[in-house]
């Protein structure tokens, strides 16, 4: 080689960490997935200031802020239109005080503010949107303190199709949020439309890969035209089941990363349209596929159950790993025990974690209850993580220390308190400050709340076994015996 040769080469060398670093994480935010809450899944366009603040005081009060539900955002529905000007200006009867004091009174609680607006003409609701006024909008959104941007694709004026359409239609929004010199977290609402997969890391923090969700297990829907295995679907749709989207997840988690994440959509537990079982299976896999969390619910009313499940430590600890690993398909099987849609199927899904910790799920969307394995050699030869066949982990169920409805009941109730230092829950099996402690030093210092309950161990190249019910899901951490295994991933 070349003395000249040799140093362009160097330099290359130099600055490609540089390179990744702002690849990944393109504006510094996002670097484990975003959560908070949204209100369309269960208001719709019954949006107002009241609604607003009245459950980011819960989203406090029910300790969901400090389990790190950060960010309380407005969907459609707030505008009245433009002024004389061209400035977006909100419904005055809804928010009688104006959107920056909806900011600071969010502010106030120790939350984010996340906005709505759409990369159209009009937004899905068929109110003013941003297409063509991207810098304006941007300045206005930046005025009012937002910190979030949910960016939809309704009426988008035929600008889609191919990827570098879209690619420019939300470049566009993403180059004026960032001009504003306010850190505004960037969600794209595309749909999965033109795989944005490929183009978001570079512009935003998450993207929709698929269609709306609904709030179903498995069932088919018309209007949801794309099987779970189309994951690239030229008509994405609406009225997606949880399973749908899992599955079309799988072939696209790959591209997740640091600072730009797969967006699976809102979570949907509470809403009523699934069991218990079917709940907790929507939670775990959005927590491992490392999809964002956004509560899709009435807080205000919430049962004990669905608090228990958007409460637990041990599973968002896996969707906040700061190793920032998306999760796989190992395998799929359909089963003959198909349920009133026809549908049949079970799974194993993994991650890695950090400190050489794994997450495995045993899905199993049959239509009765089973036992289920996952041998380590099929496991770690999916991960490429062969070496790890010598190793002998402690196996962890996540959901087995979920909090009792008794003290579900008790915080609902404002008999319990939640939202104290680390030291008051320290120890703790059910709750978490992560105000107070980061999930990545939590993790460190192995905090009991984010690891589960201990309920065995599995040998080299051995076994996992779980009794998983019908609808339901077996999560289990793995942690290495002696300490944390060396990967290469670690080393990077």
């Amino acid at each position: 080689m070349s003395p000249s040769l040799s140093s362009v080469l160097a330099q290359v060398l130099a600055v490609l960490p540089l390179l990744q670093v702002q690849a990944t994480v393109y504006n510094g935010l996002a670097s484990t997935p975003q959560m908070g809450w949204d209100n369309w899944n269960a208001f719709g366009c019954d949006v107002s200031e009241d609604l607003l603040l009245g459950t980011a005081q819960k989203i406090v009060d029910y300790g969901l802020r400090d389990l790190g539900y950060h960010y309380v955002i407005l969907d459609d529905c707030w505008s009245a239109g433009r002024t004389a000007d061209g400035t977006l200006q909100p419904n005055a009867t809804k928010f009688p005080n104006g959107m920056a004091y909806v900011g600071d009174q969010l502010h106030s609680l120790g939350l984010g503010w996340g906005m709505y607006s759409s990369a159209g003409l009009f937004t899905c609701a068929q109110y003013a949107a941003s297409l063509g006024r991207e810098k304006q909008d941007a300045a206005t959104f930046a005025s009012w303190g937002v910190d979030y941007l949910k960016y939809d694709n309704c009426f988008n004026a035929g600008q889609s199709g191919t990827a570098l359409n879209s690619y420019n239609r939300y470049n566009a929004m993403s180059v004026a949020l960032n001009e504003t010199g306010r850190p505004i977290l960037y969600s794209l609402c595309n749909w999965g439309e033109d795989g944005p997969w490929n183009w978001g890391p570079t512009i935003s923090n998450s993207w929709r890969m698929s269609g709306d969700v609904y709030d179903s297990f498995d069932r088919p829907d018309s209007r949801c035209p794309c099987s779970g295995d189309e994951y690239e679907c030229p008509l994405p749709g609406y009225h997606c089941s949880v399973m749908n989207i899992l599955n079309k997840m799988s072939a696209v988690s790959q591209k997740s990363l640091s600072g730009g994440w797969n967006d699976m959509d809102m979570l949907e537990v509470g809403n009523g349209g699934m069991t218990d079982d079917e709940y907790k299976v929507h939670m775990s896999m959005w927590a491992l596929m490392k999809s964002p969390l956004i509560i899709g619910t009435d807080v205000r009313t919430m049962t004990p159950a669905t608090l228990s499940i958007y409460s637990n430590p041990a599973v968002i600890a896996v969707n906040q790993d700061p190793l920032a690993s998306s999760g796989l398909r190992v395998w799929r099987y359909y089963v003959d025990d198909t349920d009133s849609y026809g549908q049949g199927e079970i799974s194993l899904w993994a991650t890695q974690l950090s400190g050489g910790d794994y997450a495995v799920a045993l899905v199993n969307a049959g239509n009765n209850s089973r036992v289920m394995n996952a041998t380590m050699t099929e496991l770690f030869t999916s991960l490429g993580e062969q070496s790890e066949l010598t190793q002998s982990f402690d196996v962890y169920d996540l959901w087995a220390n979920r909090m009792t409805d008794a003290e579900a009941s008790s915080i609902l109730n404002g008999n319990a308190t939640v939202n104290g230092t680390i030291m008051d829950v320290n120890g703790t099996t059910t709750q978490y400050n992560a105000t107070e402690m980061s999930y990545a030093d939590g993790l460190a210092n192995d905090e009991t709340a984010l690891l589960g309950m201990k309920t065995g161990s599995v040998a080299p190249m051995g076994t996992l076994t779980a009794s998983v019910p019908r609808h339901g899901v077996g999560l289990f951490r793995l942690r290495p015996q002696g300490g944390s295994s060396m990967r290469k991933r670690d080393e990077l």
